[in-house]
């Protein structure tokens, strides 16, 4: 449904967009006109979205894949500032996949992270799609144990397939990167908040995931496996990736009731103004509450909370 909807609104955007850049102040005696048309494409538009009032499973793994959807640099430009990268797992070498740095935060230092697939497909080569490997674990944790020293509060932004399975990845450590994060994170003695912003693919994703409090966005996954994955497995046919979709129980909706996640960020459409105020507000509210708590109160409410699962 969500895929032909899509496609039936790729023409009327590009008439609005087209509309909207005609618009300067040359034509300032056409504004009503310009008003009517806009006006009339936007109904237009409003109708064809009315259609995906209930969407399934599948669609939601269609939305969280989508490449406007927003990445961790627009998260970062949009909460954050005094942003500064920090590069390198002092052992091997950079891993672009993953992002790491110290910004300020209503003026209070933090460290954010998370997984990066680039917007460009130059940037998405160099990321590897999102995919890190070992190196990019190690940096994170690297980051994470540094704000531990410092008692900063840890951000997380997951949007990951899943990690690198790679042999090269193998050899250089990948699985037990990713142990040495979740072992590390259950106990790390500051506060931890992660936020799913499109796929959350198996343990590349958990190994940012082990938090205080988990957060996804309303059109965002989360799954031990991808559908297609699961599909492979068990149908031996990856077409009946939409029942796997549905079996995998990995919405955002879905997993707000099995208890996996704390809270969903509710979205609207492609304008995504809102939804960067509604964590600006969440994230603060979130990590003064949690620097108020004793460290040990703090880190074992963090191992009840997995241990529960």
């Amino acid at each position: 449904m969500i895929k032909e909807v899509l496609q039936q609104l790729e023409p009327l955007d590009a008439q609005i967009d087209a509309l909207c850049s005609s618009i300067d102040d040359a034509e300032m005696a056409n504004t009503t006109t310009h008003a009517a048309e806009l006006a009339e494409l936007s109904a237009q538009e409003n109708m064809l979205l009315q259609r995906c009032t209930s969407l399934t499973p599948e669609d939601r793994v269609f939305l969280a894949r989508r490449p406007d959807r927003p990445h961790i640099g627009e998260i970062i430009d949009n909460l954050f500032t005094d942003f500064f990268e920090q590069c390198g797992d002092r052992q091997c070498k950079e891993d672009a996949a993953i992002l790491c740095g110290i910004a300020r935060f209503h003026g209070m230092p933090v460290t954010v992270l998370g997984h990066r697939k680039g917007t460009t497909l130059e940037e998405n080569l160099r990321c590897n799609f999102g995919m890190p490997g070992p190196e990019g674990y190690r940096k994170a944790l690297r980051l994470m144990k540094q704000a531990e020293k410092f008692h900063r509060p840890v951000i997380c932004i997951v949007d990951t397939s899943g990690a690198y399975c790679g042999i090269d990845a193998e050899e250089r450590g990948q699985g037990q990167a990713i142990a040495e994060n979740l072992y590390e994170m259950i106990t790390l003695k500051t506060p931890i908040v992660s936020l799913l912003i499109g796929e959350g693919g198996s343990g590349g994703a958990l190994a940012l995931a082990v938090a205080d409090e988990v957060w996804m966005m309303e059109n965002s996954v989360y799954s031990v496996i991808s559908p297609e994955g699961c599909a492979s497995i068990l149908w031996k046919d990856a077409k009946k990736a939409a029942e796997a979709a549905k079996a995998l129980k990995l919405t955002a909706s879905d997993l707000l009731s099995l208890g996996v996640i704390d809270r969903v960020i509710r979205e609207n459409g492609k304008d995504f103004t809102g939804i960067y105020h509604t964590l600006k507000k969440r994230f603060r509210v979130s990590t003064e509450r949690k620097l108020q708590m004793p460290v040990e109160d703090l880190v074992e409410q963090r191992y009840k909370r997995f241990r529960k699962m």
